[in-house]
């Protein structure tokens, strides 16, 4: 039994602070190393190194969402130079261009096969459908009213992670999620007046297949390193983004400036590879659930950078939704620190 308990105590420490290490448990859990190494678990300085790699997971998936906020902004800049079809297939070019230099430049083998098919599900989420789905809706909604689907992404990431990954987070979490996504809601609903458009269907379909990606990349982060899970997406993605561009250039006007190229580029290199590489790195120290509730501050985020970068009008409701979503975002992170620690095995 201690064996046992040493070994789940180890591994999970290693996952912790590094996503790319996920250690046999049958060769903890019989060498002096891995006794050590459980023991140290069980330790001050163990738990130092545990709350270490909490802090670093939540910094990096907050950077992310950092990232994340500027990309309807940047989309709509985009929009002043191309068509939406051929700005998407542009963007995963670019962003496949990047990852693939980096990749070949580290000289990363390719991932293990049984890996394909959840890269696939990365690529088809945050790559396409997500990037596809809220540019198509951007063209009839404004930012703060696509904001709405960011205000739900957060919670349907979370289900989703919970189901794909076995995370079981408590009734405080669920309650304080739950919280943050109606105010979101609210707010992002006021925001934009209450009414609903056409675009509306592709902005929940684009809230669907980003979950899904997240969840997915999240899962696989804690088996390889963050930035390899999206480069490997973006590179798997590449054919079907060059027949994109192939296609749509051609058919869609082309009327450079210098915001539609700044927005494509951000969109290209901040949005897809950076942000998705702290983030997916994030969620693999800290877990799905909890990384994807720090989200709840996107929206907000959106609509101050679509009020400076593109001049719509910020609500005076947006300071008092600010603190509830910052009470929310903390208290779902407290309740997940403490769901860590019962979680621990207690050495008998």
């Amino acid at each position: 039994m201690r064996a046992e308990n040493s070994a789940t105590r180890t591994s999970a420490i290693a996952v912790a602070g590094d996503p790319a290490v996920t250690p046999h448990p049958t060769s903890a859990a019989s060498s002096p190393v891995g006794s050590s190494a459980a023991s140290s678990a069980a330790s001050p300085v163990g738990s130092s190194a545990a709350s270490s790699a909490g802090r670093s997971g939540t910094v990096l998936a907050g950077l992310g969402v950092v990232a994340f906020s500027l990309t309807f902004p940047a989309t709509a800049w985009g929009l002043e130079s191309f068509g939406p079809w051929s700005l998407v297939a542009l963007r995963s070019v670019l962003a496949a261009l990047v990852a693939g230099g980096v990749l070949l430049a580290a000289r990363v083998p390719l991932p293990a096969r049984r890996h394909w098919a959840g890269l696939a599900v990365v690529g088809g989420g945050v790559v396409v459908g997500f990037p596809l789905l809220t540019t198509l809706a951007l063209q009839t909604s404004t930012t703060s009213h696509a904001a709405v689907v960011v205000g739900l992404l957060p919670l349907t990431t979370a289900v989703l992670g919970s189901l794909r990954t076995g995370e079981r987070p408590s009734r405080a979490f669920w309650i304080a999620a739950l919280a943050g996504a109606a105010v979101v809601i609210a707010f992002t609903v006021q925001q934009s007046g209450g009414a609903l458009t056409t675009g509306d269907l592709y902005l929940f379909g684009a809230l669907l297949v980003c979950a899904a990606g997240y969840t997915e990349g999240g899962r696989l982060a804690r088996v390889m390193p963050g930035w390899q899970v999206i480069g490997w997406a973006l590179v798997l993605c590449l054919p079907l983004a060059v027949a994109g561009s192939l296609v749509a250039l051609p058919l869609e006007p082309v009327h450079l400036n210098a915001h539609g190229v700044l927005g494509l580029v951000w969109v290209a290199a901040g949005s897809t590879f950076l942000g998705l590489y702290v983030w997916y790195r994030g969620m693999a120290a800290i877990g799905v659930a909890r990384a994807s509730q720090l989200q709840l501050a996107q929206p907000l985020l959106t609509l101050v950078w679509s009020f400076l970068l593109l001049g719509e009008e910020l609500s005076a409701a947006a300071p008092v939704a600010a603190v509830a979503v910052l009470v929310c975002i903390a208290a779902t992170q407290r309740a997940g620190r403490l769901a860590g620690r019962e979680s621990r095995p207690v050495r008998s």
